[in-house]
């Protein structure tokens, strides 16, 4: 594959231009290492069954603003939808990455506060409107991630149903953009965790990706959630210099998210070898507080002070697998970390699973308008955070 170069003219007018076209309305367990030097090999198999999605919440911003945008690609494309007015997404528009900073249309540092679907595949009720609304208007979110697992049962490399899967994507995309959201289209390696056995199949998912929402700056792109079981920076480096200019075909000025070696926990390595296509690229960093805690941190503070744009594209506040204890004590400095430093974050996840890191209790059957006996402790502290609390 021949890398792709785009010049900096081209880069900015097309931030410009997206800027423009959204004004005016266009499983089992998980588990990672505790650092570096431990590792093993994680896997989820869990499924769940379908649910009865609630009827729409009433909803607390303007009407969807008239225009719309005819997006490209295969299969179905679909039209650049309407944000609704007062909406985080039609208030800041295109994003883009300005030294550590990620910033908004108007150059201001902007901070992404969002909820990570669990596999699409397993919890595919709550890719929904109303779920979404719930979320910004009861939460404070201003963003989701669409989990797409590669590697597991059901996943999209693994026997799933690649129609159906695309479909969720489509619907969630639809869905944050009537609503002025942010979202993140997450190529979820986790059991394959070297993102070079599936070069081809990920070029062609982001190659027809990137054209069917090239019209639509609220979406960004994170090619590698969380490369491990030994795989190097300069693997992953190998993989995103090819991956990244597939995606600047069509989207030249999206927004795409890097995962970082050992579950995304390495994330101060990519300073002294930065990827070859750096602009408006980030590195992702994620975190369990009651596993990941001063060291990890220290990673994240060497990786900013060299200069690295970090997003938190997924953390919780238990343990490493997902599940266990909560540490509240961690999870405050991890809290203050972030907001200190207006750093993006994804919690993870919008399920009912049996295991911690769920924001929804077990027993929940609703899929939007969730009060708070609906909500697990870690549900209950994510909706602090995000309110401010």
């Amino acid at each position: 594959m021949h890398p792709f170069s785009h010049s900096s003219v081209r880069y900015r007018a097309a931030v410009l231009l997206t800027a423009s076209l959204l004004a005016v309305g266009c499983g089992g367990t998980i588990s990672r290492a505790a650092d570096s030097s431990s590792a093993s090999d994680p896997t989820d198999a869990s499924a769940s069954e379908q649910l009865t999605v609630s009827e729409p919440a009433s909803p607390q911003y303007g009407p969807a603003t008239s225009g719309t945008n005819a997006a490209t690609g295969s299969g179905s494309a679909s039209a650049c939808l309407s944000a609704e007015s007062g909406t985080p997404a039609a208030v800041h528009g295109a994003l883009s990455v300005r030294g550590t900073d990620l910033i908004d249309q108007s150059g201001n540092p902007f901070q992404l506060k969002g909820i990570s679907t669990h596999g699409l595949a397993w919890f595919p009720q709550y890719v929904n409107e109303d779920a979404f609304r719930t979320l910004r208007d009861r939460w404070g979110a201003n963003a989701v991630r669409l989990a797409m697992y590669t590697g597991e049962y059901g996943g999209y490399l693994t026997g799933g149903d690649r129609s159906a899967l695309e479909n969720l994507i489509d619907q969630g995309v639809q869905a944050a953009e009537h609503l002025g959201m942010y979202v993140i289209i997450d190529w979820h390696i986790l059991s394959d965790g070297n993102p070079n056995q599936h070069t081809g199949e990920a070029a062609d998912f982001f190659r027809r990706m990137s054209a069917r929402y090239a019209n639509h700056p609220n979406v960004l792109y994170e090619i590698c959630n969380e490369p491990n079981g030994g795989t190097t920076w300069d693997e992953i480096r190998q993989y995103a210099d090819q991956i990244i200019p597939v995606i600047r075909e069509n989207s030249p000025g999206a927004v795409i998210i890097c995962g970082t070696p050992t579950w995304s926990q390495d994330v101060d390595q990519p300073a002294g070898n930065p990827l070859s296509n750096p602009e408006n690229v980030m590195y992702a960093l994620h975190f369990y507080a009651a596993t990941h805690k001063d060291g990890i941190r220290d990673k994240l503070i060497r990786a900013r002070a060299a200069g690295t744009p970090v997003i938190v594209s997924e953390f919780s506040i238990c343990d490493a697998s997902g599940n266990g204890g909560i540490d509240y004590e961690s999870a405050e400095a991890w809290k203050r970390l972030l907001n200190e430093n207006n750093i993006s974050y994804f919690s993870w996840n919008l399920s009912n699973k049996a295991e911690t890191s769920a924001l929804l209790v077990p027993g929940c059957q609703k899929t939007a308008d969730w009060d708070d006996s609906d909500l697990t402790e870690t549900g209950r502290w994510v909706r602090r955070l995000m309110l401010g609390q």
